[in-house]
């Protein structure tokens, strides 16, 4: 390494940490998190992917797709920011990056193939316009509902606009203005940090949280207290059904280990009913939970004084005579510790732990880990192609060589170590890495050097962001996922190809109508996928063909062309003649002996034939045996190597005749022509 190289990498290093930690930071609540947990999963993550990574330029950290996704498949097994969400978070992570070591060792880097562009663009697209507007509650703060069903949730998020915090609203108005402003005016500049910046002094400065933690008894209002005790009774009761589901899991694993009996099977299938029932009990709770917090948030408070001095609070309009208000508009904002959290102002990141992630084992919860293995595995595949896909558009212009098998187990890494340093999901950022390489990097050093400016603010900087307004991130999150959505794609598969470009509109619908579990919109667009493969091959192009007036061969559907001759039919078959392409094979050829009663031969040009397998070679015979006996012969032209040597091996040309089997298509029409005018 070179002064040269280490000045470049330190100053790459320097420019994505100054994005990296406020992004860390927006990444994590998305995710469901304390925004602690996003500057863990920006240390020592960051640190293992860029020694066993093989890509120099490419930033691994928290990333705005993983962390949706993270949170979509924790959501209905706990609640975000609670400290079971936590420990899932942690073992999610640590799952996504077993199979992504998993993957890599096995050299299986090319499933990435399994997602289509078209899927992938569409996938993406839905994902960001998820993601962007799971924000908006923050803009105008206000609660977001949490069920299984994003869009009912976002509506409940659209129905509370007329309760819009003013102040929050502004904030976040502000903040995508000075972003956007600096970026234009002045790029050099970390638009981003300086916007956090900008907004924590101004929040600090103007006391915009103005919240106040106080027991039940300071609802002096009837009907206020009631509602809320019926929202921390129903609270209560939603974390009892978890301990219990989690408590009877434990039994049901246990039994499960046990010697098969009568008596293990019935206790086996009592068990799986009442975890059942439990969870369905908690659903329903969870739902009506949501819409208590909806109904709180827009009951606005005034908040006054006992002859104490101790806070009391009234619904607005419903002061007792005498009763002085303090002039403020106080708002129920949650819970905390079994106290009321009322707010008169908007809501900030809070107070923030110092000190670096401590090691640990990761929290192993059994009975989730079965339900998490199918989002896990579209996590790790869908934060691989992001890192791949970043790695080969820089690599294009570096020249380097991306091993995407290494970076599987560099990805993977990243994980699993940062598990045990209370890290959730990482990938390879967009963003971060493009900046990386515009900036100069030239080697992963860069992005320890990142990682270092994380660890300088987790010992002494925390403190800071109190004050930043969670509306702040919410735009940072915004602007960040908005860039993704991408339609010209969509409109160039179009035209090239109709079929893929529908399934690309598919998997953008079901995306968006099964979010939050957005992991099951992807997984359509790959079936949809794969059956539109697999009835290309069984279906593969195939005509029966007749003379232009050029001379060229060409089919007489596609181009209204008159066939060539009534006794010798040819028959283009582009695709490989296989298991799943042979009764296809069989139709084309019977379909033209249908249609041409007078023909003596039924010449297959071969030239799109790359493959030939049992099936096929036995599908050839029985019709070259069933036409003989018509008085048809079956005549074959243009074979490749490979296709020629299977005739060979099978005794085709033997069974066909030397006479039927022709090097060019040219030359199997002159002779098949003659021989039928001879006739």
């Amino acid at each position: 390494m070179t002064r040269e190289t280490l000045r470049a990498d330190l100053a790459a290093g320097v420019t994505v940490a100054l994005v990296l930690v406020p992004q860390s930071m927006a990444y994590a609540q998305l995710a469901g998190l304390p925004v602690i947990y996003g500057l863990y999963a920006s240390f020592v993550p960051v640190v293992m992917a860029s020694l066993w990574g093989s890509s120099n330029q490419l930033h691994t950290g928290p990333t705005a797709m993983l962390s949706l996704m993270s949170a979509a498949a924790l959501i209905p097994l706990a609640s975000p920011g609670s400290p079971t969400f936590i420990e899932l978070s942690i073992l999610l992570a640590l799952m996504v990056g077993v199979l992504r070591v998993a993957l890599g060792l096995a050299r299986l880097g090319v499933l990435v193939n399994l997602v289509s562009s078209p899927v992938l663009v569409g996938f993406t697209n839905a994902a960001a316009l998820i993601i962007g507007l799971s924000q908006l509650n923050k803009l105008i703060g206000v609660p977001f509902p949490r069920s299984d069903s994003y869009l009912s949730d976002l509506w409940a998020v659209v129905m509370q606009l007329p309760q819009t915090h003013l102040p929050t609203l502004l904030f976040a108005l502000g903040a995508f203005v000075l972003i956007r402003g600096l970026e234009r005016l002045v790029p050099r500049l970390p638009a981003v940090l300086l916007a956090v910046v900008a907004c924590t002094a101004v929040s600090a400065a103007t006391d915009y949280e103005q919240r106040l933690e106080v027991p039940l008894e300071a609802v002096a209002d009837p009907e206020a207290a009631r509602r809320i005790k019926t929202y921390l009774e129903t609270t209560a009761e939603l974390e009892s059904l978890a301990a219990a589901v989690a408590r009877k899991g434990a039994e049901l694993r246990a039994l499960q280990a046990q010697q098969e009996s009568a008596e293990r099977e019935a206790r086996i299938a009592l068990l799986s009913g009442e975890i059942e029932a439990l969870r369905a009990q908690a659903e329903y709770l969870k739902q009506r939970n949501n819409r208590h917090q909806v109904q709180l948030y827009a009951m606005v408070m005034n908040r006054s004084q006992d002859t104490g001095g101790a806070a009391l609070f009234y619904r607005e309009g419903h002061l007792p005579p005498g009763v002085v208000s303090d002039g403020r508009r106080w708002r129920f904002s949650g819970t905390k510790e079994g106290r009321i959290v009322f707010s008169a102002g908007g809501t900030v990141v809070g107070r923030v732990p110092s000190g670096l992630p401590a090691f640990q084992m990761p929290e192993i919860h059994w009975d989730a880990l079965l339900t998490l293995v199918p989002a896990a595995f579209v996590m790790a595949l869908i934060g691989f192609m992001e890192a791949t896909s970043i790695s080969k558009a820089i690599a294009a212009r570096t020249g380097q060589r991306v091993d995407v098998n290494q970076e599987l187990i560099g990805q993977g890494l990243a994980n699993i170590v940062g598990s045990f340093f209370s890290a959730y999901t990482v990938s390879g950022s967009f963003s971060r890495s493009a900046l990386a390489a515009r900036a100069g990097a030239r080697s992963g050093l860069f992005a320890i050097i990142s990682a270092l400016a994380v660890v300088a603010v987790l010992l002494w900087l925390t403190p800071f962001v109190y004050h930043l307004p969670e509306a702040v991130l919410a735009v940072i999150v915004m602007l960040a996922v908005f860039g993704l959505i991408r339609v010209k794609p969509l409109v160039h598969a179009w035209r090239v190809e109709r079929g893929d470009a529908v399934i690309g509109l598919v998997t953008f619908a079901a995306t968006l109508a099964m979010a939050p579990a957005i992991a099951n919109g992807i997984l359509v667009g790959i079936v949809l996928t794969v059956l539109a493969y697999l009835v290309k091959i069984m279906k593969p192009r195939a005509e029966i063909l007749g003379r232009r007036p050029d001379g060229v061969l060409a089919g007489i559907e596609a181009h209204g062309l008159k066939p060539v001759s009534e006794c010798v039919v040819p028959i283009r078959f582009d695709g490989s003649l296989v298991f799943a392409s042979v009764a296809y094979f069989e139709d084309i050829v019977l379909e033209a002996r249908a249609r041409f009663p007078k023909a003596h031969t039924i010449l297959i040009i071969g030239s799109g034939i790359n493959r030939i397998d049992a099936s096929g070679e036995e599908k050839i015979r029985e019709l070259a045996q069933s036409l003989r006996q018509g008085g048809v012969s079956l005549a074959f032209s243009s074979l490749k190597k490979q296709v020629r040597e299977v005739f060979e091996i099978g005794g085709l040309i033997a069974l066909l005749g030397k006479e039927n089997i022709f090097d060019t298509k040219e030359q199997a029409m002159q002779t098949l022509l003659a021989r039928a005018g001879g006739g």
